[in-house]
């Protein structure tokens, strides 16, 4: 079984690692019954947490069943987002600038050509391709009263 991914929610962090505890080993349990292989390397844990200060998740413990420790993850990727602990979507913000930026450098490629393209071309190649990548997940990280001022800023670099 590859790309395991088990959700607990609760508001103590004790008893979620309980719920998984238990979920991962029965499924586990039954995995192996059913003669399929569980790859303990590709199964993570992931946490949300809404502390202002600094969150630190405990790992959760497996080996009384002769299994590994899995760690908490920093972020966490699904469908091309990209998740932390907080929900700020910093890193996803970081990601996706970057990949936009580095489309925008190839994009300057095309100005050597033997004719090069104009700035009408320039500019819906600009919209088409950069800001389709940028604001993949807008209405995601992008709702009322959220923090936005960190991800405006950094959008700007794009402009």
């Amino acid at each position: 079984m590859d790309n395991s991914l088990f959700i607990s929610q609760n508001k103590s962090i004790s008893h979620s690692n309980a719920n998984l505890f238990c979920c991962y080993n029965i499924i586990a349990f039954l995995l192996t019954k059913c003669g399929l292989v569980v790859e303990h390397g590709k199964t993570d844990i992931f946490y949300f947490s809404r502390s202002h200060r600094v969150f630190n998740p405990p790992p959760l413990d497996l080996s009384f069943f002769k299994r590994p420790v899995l760690l908490p993850k920093g972020t966490w990727r699904y469908l091309g987002f990209i998740f932390d602990h907080k929900l700020t979507f910093r890193s996803h913000i970081d990601f996706y600038v970057n990949k936009a930026i580095s489309t925008i450098k190839c994009m300057k490629l095309l100005d050597n050509l033997l004719r090069g393209i104009n700035q009408l071309q320039k500019r819906r190649l600009y919209r088409c391709c950069a800001l389709s990548i940028v604001l993949y997940s807008f209405l995601l990280w992008y709702y009322n009263k959220a923090p936005t001022y960190y991800h405006l800023n950094i959008l700007q670099k794009i402009q």
